[in-house]
């Protein structure tokens, strides 16, 4: 203990991993930023236990715990402690419960985040704006510190193996975002889509009877709609989404060979630009401008769609737009070169900034 004699005490359980002693505690979020710190952005990577912290993304996570403060999750921090000045007192002296009791960490030890940084500083700016937030608990996992080598490596290890899920998944399993609600709707009721999304993963593989990804078409009706990730959507504009894609759909043949199994997507996605993202995402463009330029009469431009060769052979067309070197681009600047080209089909004006692109293509 140190000299001061006052601490933090935490219930905790103990256990080992590795050989080595680490707790889990339940902590009130009120001390959390006056308990955990980081290393300071000044000092060198090589003398540092974790990264620098990124200030951009505290303020979203901040927003999401300000926000939903009744359903709100957080995963637990990880940290390092001193072992000399770290005691543990069991509820019992034997037995499976003598791994259950109180923690003591003296208010003087400095306890080194290896997990968690941006959560916490989200926690500490949240509590500003919604105090009650401070009255909740998160988890820690306290490990026992064996020096800045030790602090370098845990923290490799448990960012090493972290995946995080496809953006379809992502997609498929948020309930909060509006666009996200979208698409599945969409996925799940729009004749286009039905039988043809790939759900979980953002890519398709070659033998996949999918054409579109859930991701692919939340990307593609954001835009068609002009939705941030914050934005709402009403059911108005869901209908309308969905009456666009369908009318789409009726302008493309093989999209709708496909959802009755005469062709197999993997042929479509090997030879013609509509079965690709870079496609659809610019197809929601298009619909964004007729929307707004054409609200009574959209239809009538979109039949034009199926004036268009969109077979990947057709170079001349393609090379540049949706394709780079023979290979399909999602990349922003070919989105707007494959919608501009579709808008020349279709009888459409560009805007000064889809000319200005154009012009670099040209030369």
């Amino acid at each position: 203990m140190t000299d001061s004699g006052y601490s933090h005490s935490f219930p905790a359980i103990r256990g080992t991993q590795a050989g080595r002693t680490f707790f889990v505690a339940m902590c009130p979020m009120k001390i959390i930023p006056k308990i955990f710190i980081f290393n300071e952005e000044e000092v060198p990577p090589e003398m540092r236990a974790q990264r620098t912290l990124n200030r951009a993304r505290i303020p979203e996570i901040a927003t999401y715990l300000v926000e939903n403060p009744k359903n709100y999750i957080l995963s637990a921090l990880t940290a390092s402690i001193d072992a000399s000045d770290v005691s543990f007192q069991p509820y019992v002296e034997s037995g499976p419960a003598s791994n259950l009791g109180v923690l003591n960490v003296p208010m003087e030890v400095s306890i080194l985040i290896n997990d968690g940084q941006h959560r916490r500083a989200a926690i500490e700016e949240a509590i500003k704006e919604n105090p009650a937030i401070a009255q909740d608990n998160i988890p820690v996992l306290f490990f026992i510190d064996a020096g800045l080598v030790r602090s370098q490596q845990m923290f490799a290890d448990l960012n090493k193996y972290a995946v995080r899920p496809s953006y379809s998944l992502g997609t498929l399993y948020d309930h909060r975002d509006a666009s996200s609600e979208l698409a599945r709707f969409l996925a799940n009721k729009c004749l286009a889509f039905i039988g043809l999304t790939e759900m979980e993963k953002s890519t398709i593989s070659n033998r996949s009877t999918k054409l579109f990804t859930l991701s692919g078409i939340k990307h593609a009706s954001r835009a068609l709609l002009q939705k941030s990730n914050t934005d709402k959507i009403s059911e108005q504009e869901k209908a309308t989404a969905r009456d666009y894609w369908d009318a789409v759909a009726e302008q493309i043949p093989d999209w709708r060979r496909a959802k009755d199994r005469t062709v197999v997507t993997s042929d479509l996605r090997q030879n013609y630009i509509h079965a690709h993202g870079v496609a659809l995402h610019a197809l929601g463009l298009i619909g964004a401008n007729l929307l707004a330029e054409h609200p009574k009469d959209w239809k009538k431009y979109i039949g034009k769609l199926s004036k268009i060769d969109w077979s990947r052979s057709n170079v001349e067309l393609w090379e540049g737009r949706a394709m780079v070197h023979g290979r399909i681009s999602k990349a922003t600047s070919n989105v707007i070169l494959t919608s501009n080209l579709i808008k020349k089909y279709l009888g459409l004006p560009l805007k000064p900034d889809e000319i200005e692109l154009e012009s670099r293509i040209t030369k």
